[in-house]
């Protein structure tokens, strides 16, 4: 059995992937910031570097794969927020446990969102998450935006957090270790509870052909159960994919889109 670790597994998504990831008999390890096997706040550095100190003492031989799932949505968080935690939380984890992946020939699995293909991202902040990196000077830049167009934040997140997944692939599956996004879609959690009436309005409108006549929203069973074979052994092809797991969503808008 193997030794999955999950960002933001107290809850929604991340929660449901461990609990089958548990019921298959491997080791969960979840590091939230709070309720977690480790503790700690993945949006500062700080916390990045605590986590992947006590997840190295914890796991020195090696961890079979990393789901970086923690994140906030752009209708409830601080822009900078989402910034830190959505995009540096992850990429900047993920970098951190290579060296635990490469020693089991493990996979990491970032978590997109749809999102990334409905047009709402600001390509000019996925620029320069993806050319730059550099969190403090883009804190800085975006910290006096209006809270109420966070949303194109989220997207822009999300968006630059598969292309950086899918610029990476190569080299790290050439080392042996997988690199896939996947991409929910609008899923029945905590965080879309507290979206607001008309955020909540707009998500619903987005039909999802596999709930058609049903419930608007999906079930995190759904997604979990994807998340959890993309970052298994039996996912070996998969490197370099973004997967849409969203329903049929997204190939509803862009049906004449392949590729």
């Amino acid at each position: 059995m193997g030794i999955y670790v999950i960002t933001g597994a107290t809850s929604g998504i991340g929660a449901k992937t461990a609990e089958i990831l548990r019921s298959r008999g491997h080791e969960v390890v979840n590091i939230d910031l709070k309720g977690g096997d480790i503790n700690a706040n993945l949006a500062s550095k700080g916390g990045r570097a605590a986590a992947l100190a006590e997840l190295h003492d914890r796991c020195p031989d090696g961890i079979d794969a990393l789901i970086c799932n923690a994140g906030v949505s752009g209708d409830n968080a601080p822009i900078p927020l989402i910034i830190s935690l959505n995009y540096f939380g992850a990429t900047e984890m993920a970098r951190g446990a290579f060296d635990l992946l490469e020693k089991r020939h493990g996979s990491c699995t970032v978590i997109s969102s749809n999102s990334i293909a409905q047009g709402s991202a600001r390509m000019d902040v996925v620029g320069m998450l993806n050319n730059q990196a550099d969190e403090e000077r883009i804190l800085a830049l975006v910290q006096d935006y209006d809270p109420a167009v966070a949303h194109t934040f989220y997207a822009a997140t999300k968006y630059a957090l598969a292309r950086w997944a899918r610029r990476m692939s190569a080299e790290w599956g050439a080392r042996g270790v997988r690199l896939n996004a996947v991409a929910p879609g609008n899923v029945r959690t905590a965080m879309t509870a507290n979206l607001s009436p008309a955020h909540k309005v707009a998500m619903e409108a987005l039909p999802v052909p596999t709930h058609y006549g049903d419930d608007p929203l999906m079930d995190p069973e759904e997604v979990a159960n994807v998340i959890a074979f993309v970052a298994s052994p039996e996912a070996r092809g998969l490197n370099g994919v973004v997967l849409f797991a969203d329903g049929g969503t997204d190939a509803l808008l862009h049906s004449e889109k392949v590729y």
